[in-house]
């Protein structure tokens, strides 16, 4: 690659919204929430700035040994195995689906939304990974936080330990920003990924935010702050604790570290973060990285015969057959709400993942694949269920393309969440009910009606001079529509509560009944025999 300017297509940007999530959705995890207190303005661009979530947090002391959730976990494989065993098929291949911030009330509604869109009432329908044969629940918690981020959740059901919150692939041992920490190999964690590839399995991450996000950096980052995805985020947001000479960034793990640097397929958003600040991307942006390295650049010599695809006729038009690896980055930063999005430039969900499954299908052995539908917490967090559950909706279309596209008998796939949002159904609106309109049947105490989907926390909450709330008949139902919150914050916020766990395909029987969310990449290891630990496998050996 001579100059990464002079072979891409340069895009025409699409126009902005009220929501600011057709060209740029504004960053809307804020370290100072996640951490505990208020950080520097540089960080000020994001709506909730991200250092507070892991300050001033601490959790039981055992729990910092990786081998405390090893143990639990294997102890809850062993209680599944306990029960009658009558599906003896080994799982070649496993797709893990995440809904990023898809609480159960989310799938719920985007369910009546399914239908309602369908001319009829709406609750009757379903999503196709709710006729899935098996369901479960995930305990979502974080070794020091209640309502975990996405980041430890991501180290908890790709890596199978439970980490502080805003930490990525290593142990709760490391303190926030403790860069020293998050480098010690006694601290850093491997991830289902890495167990598939030292199996010769093919691999790859599919999402609609960034490839350095939070969900997919599960599977190959090691990092005390989810947060330093370039060298420049290091400065910005390690507060003169961490140096870009000692922290490694997340885009650089990606591209030049086991096992992100053997990832067969990666698709998503997000090129900001490998180009340099002297280069202009596809989409008219400057590159964020401040040390000069353009690292699709160095990816390209890594692998010379993989693709790099930018918009969505590039993607759609990669023969799969004739290249060995394949990157996408489809936005600057994540990629843009799907009702929203120019469909001439922008995958949907469902292509990246037909794209992907056939790009690791090549290999005889199997595979292991993460797919994101991240734009579901975006929804939540701008307290708009119009996105979120069309996010929902675009999820689940994915999910019933990776079943068009694999054998049952030889391909375990699971759906799940990382973590809830307070997102209610509320009252008792009668059968039918627009589940983005009013709830017609139900009043408050000054006989207003409220909306059918409220959440406990966000910017509006619809009031008059006197405190009272407001008639929305004339501004609910809108695309733009901010739906009612109780508390005001800047942003909405993460739940607590469990999330839903749904599978089909071989050993699709253990990921039933209550489990914790760092037990799921062990199932899945046992189901494909893949990892350190028990597996489908040491029973053919007995």
């Amino acid at each position: 690659m001579k100059s990464y300017v002079g072979i891409i297509l340069v895009l025409s940007g699409l126009v902005a919204t009220s929501l600011a999530a057709s060209v740029d959705i504004q960053e809307i995890h804020n370290q100072n929430q996640l951490v505990g207190v208020r950080a520097a303005k540089s960080r000020g661009a994001n709506l909730i700035d991200p250092n507070a979530m892991a300050k001033g947090k601490a959790g039981p002391e055992e729990e910092k040994n990786a081998q405390f959730w090893y143990d639990l976990a294997y102890e809850e494989i062993g209680k599944r195995l306990e029960l009658p065993q009558t599906d003896k098929r080994r799982a070649k291949n496993v797709i893990l689906f995440l809904g990023d911030g898809m609480s159960l009330s989310t799938v719920a509604a985007a369910r009546i939304h399914k239908g309602q869109l369908k001319g009829n009432t709406g609750e009757e329908d379903s999503l196709s990974f709710e006729k899935f044969p098996y369901t479960g629940l995930s305990r979502t918690y974080c070794s020091n936080a209640q309502v975990p981020d996405s980041a430890c959740t991501a180290t908890a059901y790709l890596c199978g330990v439970k980490t502080n919150i805003v930490a990525l692939g290593i142990t709760a041992a490391v303190t926030f920003n403790n860069c020293s920490g998050s480098e010690d190999p006694a601290n850093r964690l491997t991830s289902i990924a890495e167990w598939a590839q030292d199996a010769g399995k093919s691999t790859g991450i599919v999402t609609t935010t960034t490839l350095t996000h939070a969900s997919p950096s599960g599977a190959y980052a090691k990092s005390t702050n989810r947060f330093f995805e370039s060298d420049t985020d290091i400065v910005t947001y390690g507060e003169g604790e961490s140096d870009p000479a000692t922290c490694t960034d997340i885009a650089t793990q990606l591209i030049t570290q086991t096992p992100g640097k053997n990832f067969d397929v990666m698709l998503g958003g997000g090129i900001g973060k490998f180009l340099p600040n002297t280069v202009t991307d596809p989409f008219n942006k400057q590159g964020e990285r401040s040390d000069g390295v353009n690292l699709l650049s160095r990816w390209q010599g890594l692998h010379p015969g993989g693709v790099l695809a930018y918009n969505r006729d590039q993607l759609l038009s990669v023969n799969v057959s004739k290249i060995t690896n394949l990157i996408g980055t489809f936005r600057s930063g994540v990629m843009s709400f799907n009702k929203l999005a120019d469909p001439k430039e922008e995958p949907t969900l469902a292509e990246m993942t037909r794209k992907a499954i056939e790009v690791v299908s090549k290999n005889e052995k199997g595979y292991f694949l993460f797919v994101e539908g991240g734009l579901i917490d975006y929804g939540n967090h701008f307290n708009s269920p119009t996105h979120s559950l069309a996010e929902t909706l675009q999820f689940e279309q994915a999910v019933q393309e990776a079943l068009e596209l694999t054998n049952p008998e030889e391909t375990l796939i699971v759906v799940t969440s990382d973590h809830a949002h307070p997102l209610t159904i509320a009252g008792y609106p009668g059968r039918g009910t627009p589940i983005l309109g009013l709830n017609q049947d139900d009043t408050d105490v000054n006989g207003v009606k409220y909306a059918t989907l409220n959440y406990a926390v966000g910017t509006e909450q619809y009031l008059d001079e006197q405190g009272q709330r407001i008639d929305l008949t004339d501004k609910i139902g809108a695309e733009d529509f901010i739906h009612p919150s109780y508390i005001h914050g800047t942003i909405g916020v993460h739940a607590g509560e469990d999330v839903g766990i749904f599978a089909t395909g071989p050993q699709s029987y253990l990921f039933t009944g209550m489990m914790q969310q760092s037990t799921i990449p062990h199932l899945m290891a046992y189901a494909s025999c893949i990892g350190k630990g028990p597996t489908l496998c040491d029973k053919e050996e007995n």
